[in-house]
């Protein structure tokens, strides 16, 4: 039996996982769970359902003790980072936002085993964390990186070419007037079930940047090597070129509770976590390339992660600061990537060489939120 400590259980990662201990009895134990804390009904009656003996929150703390006595209720900005360190088999990080980075810190010093949902961790502080993990420390949940995983088992590292992640294209692949979106249309994802700012992160593409930054810590590949293409299927969810000319794919249903279970299990499969493809049916899968102009968040991204330092963690800083701004309404959908490419622009010549720490990592991001902020105000008053 493998204990679990699950980060953001409340969020759709969180659920899932949870689904799939309550599918597998005796095959997992959840020891802690966290949450911001927002809605304490539903982390108390995790709690309860699962017997955990450790809950982390932000916010409702006393409440959520009051409901759960006898359980340890952990409060505070370092909550996640507490529990993350309880010695564990699987820490999982299905924290939202870069407020997860110090989460992911914390796994990996204290030697658990980190499945890895959360982008930011990697996005913006990717050579850090990835100086503190051991091989095979870090095990990744998103269903593309998954999927690289387990694609390149198929040959040697020195035999791969490139990698190339798949985009559904968001809800916005055929549109041509980006001018006009509204928060509920960007929300409106085609393929996907998820939260209003990774939604937002996938019709604008930067959830498919970030990726690609992810990729090239996760597997030591050169920006050069890591591409991305249209497949508006989401049945692919990413492949694995080799020198020979041949492509190794991954194929699934658009479900997150395959790499979820193939993260928290591995190096084993958990039988049944998700339905496989119905060959008895016709299937008909598209693949296009991404529109640069339309959406330029990729280029952006590689060129701020070939330059490396500070720039990805401005690149993610500004952009959560621009989608926030979207989603309150203060701006157009249009002005998400031009907020961000002027940020990254004027911060661009005072970014750090190297991250050295958290606090760099904080630094930088400070900085990027307030020229962000200064930016949209200039976009707003214009």
């Amino acid at each position: 039996m493998r204990d679990l400590v699950i980060l953001g259980s409340t969020g759709s990662i969180g659920f899932q996982a949870l689904e799939l201990v309550a599918a597998n009895p005796g095959k997992f134990r959840v020891v802690a769970i966290t949450s911001a804390g927002n809605n304490p009904a539903v982390i108390i009656e995790q709690a309860k359902k699962f017997s955990v003996g450790v809950v982390g929150t932000i916010h409702n703390a006393e409440l959520i003790r009051e409901a759960l006595p006898g359980i340890t209720v952990i409060d505070g900005k370092n909550a996640a980072a507490e529990v993350a360190s309880i010695t564990c088999d699987v820490v999982l990080n299905a924290i939202s936002g870069s407020i997860g980075l110090a989460a992911t810190v914390a796994a990996l010093k204290v030697g658990n085993r980190l499945a890895l949902a959360n982008k930011e961790s990697l996005v913006a502080a990717g050579d850090f964390v990835m100086s503190l993990a051991k091989q095979d420390q870090i095990i990744p949940v998103d269903s593309e990186h998954s999927a690289l995983w387990q694609c390149l088992m198929a040959g040697k590292r020195n035999e791969v070419s490139r990698l190339v992640l798949t985009a559904s294209g968001g809800p916005f692949r055929t549109r041509k007037d980006m001018s006009t979106v509204t928060v509920d249309e960007a929300l409106s994802h085609p393929t996907w079930s998820m939260g209003p700012v990774i939604s937002i992160n996938s019709a604008t593409l930067v959830n498919k940047a970030h990726e690609i930054i992810e990729a090239h810590h996760l597997y030591g590949m050169n920006y050069s090597q890591i591409d991305a293409v249209i497949h508006p299927q989401s049945v692919i969810h990413s492949m694995v070129e080799f020198i020979d000319g041949a492509t190794i794919a991954q194929a699934s249903p658009p479900n997150m509770k395959g790499p979820i279970s193939y993260a928290i299990n591995w190096p084993e499969r958990l039988k049944a976590a998700t339905p496989a493809l119905d060959w008895t049916q016709t299937h008909a899968w598209e693949f296009e390339p991404i529109n640069q102009e339309k959406f330029p968040a990729i280029e952006l991204a590689k060129r701020c992660g070939e330059l490396g330092g500070g720039l990805p963690a401005i690149f993610n800083a500004s952009n959560e600061v621009a989608v926030d701004a979207f989603l309150k309404g203060s701006i157009a959908f249009s002005s998400i990537m031009e907020c961000v490419e002027q940020s990254v622009h004027r911060l661009g010549g005072s970014s750090p060489s190297a991250i050295r720490d958290l606090g760099d990592v904080s630094a930088i991001e400070q900085d990027a939120r307030t020229v962000a902020q200064e930016v949209l105000q200039r976009m707003v008053s214009s």
